[in-house]
């Protein structure tokens, strides 16, 4: 089973950047869809941004035109651009493939706050 495992995250000012990253054990982007994911405190995990094989991105209308989501499929990595950071952006951010199925990893924590 590929793993998939989040970095990247960290405490930034709103207005900020990051750049979360997801390294998979094998090769797997050439073959499936991939999605970044987040799960606020006290809200359910919704998706934020999706990837298909061919290239074809889609955002949640809140991140449109700050987040960017990439991969790299020779280096089997996915990326999650993140500009113009807000504090509703808060929460622990995840990837796993789209749809999403299998267990989910341990997440990279995304807080924005001044």
């Amino acid at each position: 089973q590929v793993q998939l495992v989040e970095s990247g995250g960290g405490l930034v000012q709103p207005g900020g950047s990051l750049r979360l990253t997801c390294a998979a054990s094998g090769s797997i982007f050439r073959q499936y869809a991939m999605g970044w994911y987040r799960q606020a405190p006290g809200k359910q995990r919704e998706l934020v941004a999706s990837r298909s094989t061919g290239g074809t991105t889609n955002y949640v209308d809140s991140v449109k035109g700050r987040f960017t989501i990439s991969t790299d499929n020779a280096k089997n990595t996915g990326y999650l651009q993140m500009n113009s950071l807000k504090p509703e952006d808060t929460a622990v951010y995840y990837c796993n493939y789209f749809p999403p199925f299998g267990s989910w990893g341990q997440g990279t924590q995304v807080t924005v706050s001044s």
